[in-house]
């Protein structure tokens, strides 16, 4: 009888996560038409927080940035298009927002929007390195511009994902003391 009962959470537990999922993306099909007005990549819709008042987070970015007047488009078009559907049927909050200097690079997609910017690779066993993004060289790998050290010249390496525990934008100091 246990047996049952655990099954039967399971499932009901199943049937949850597939209704988000769902939701999420028809949520998305209202968002497309707005991303691809403004040229900006849809990263990432999330509806959680639960109870009376969920958060939908929507997470959007392109090359060069995004700036705030495109988030406000996005925040009122969204807001607008899901008022009219009535898809989330309690009241919500909603999040436009750009990915932070922190949010992993990871996809094909990612390497070649942040090409050109510098970024820091933490290995699997926990070194790291930094350099320019010289975009992606396969779906599973990327080439970084490493500065020589003292007279040596700047070399490129192709870095395999498999090899990587994480990827994050990064600010180079020494660019940003040079301008000064």
């Amino acid at each position: 009888m246990l047996r049952n009962v655990e099954s039967g959470l399971r499932l009901a537990f199943f049937v949850f996560v597939r209704r988000e999922t769902i939701l999420e993306a028809k949520i998305e099909s209202l968002l497309r038409p707005i991303a691809d007005e403004l040229s900006v990549d849809i990263i990432k819709i999330s509806l959680g927080g639960g109870g009376h008042n969920p958060l939908l987070r929507v997470i959007v970015d392109k090359a060069g940035g995004v700036d705030s007047d495109a988030l406000a488009r996005i925040s009122r078009g969204l807001a607008l298009q899901l008022d009219v559907e009535d898809l989330i049927k309690s009241a919500f909050r909603l999040e436009v927002t750009t990915p932070g200097l922190d949010w992993p690079l990871t996809t094909r997609a990612d390497f070649e929007r942040h090409q050109g910017e510098w970024l820091k690779v933490i290995f699997a066993d926990g070194s790291s390195q930094e350099g320019r993004n010289l975009g992606p060289a396969s779906d599973s790998s990327f080439n970084l511009l490493v500065d020589g050290v003292k007279k040596a010249k700047a070399r490129e390496l192709l870095i395999d994902m498999a090899d990587v525990m994480k990827v994050v934008r990064a600010i180079n100091w020494k660019e940003v003391s040079r301008t000064k």
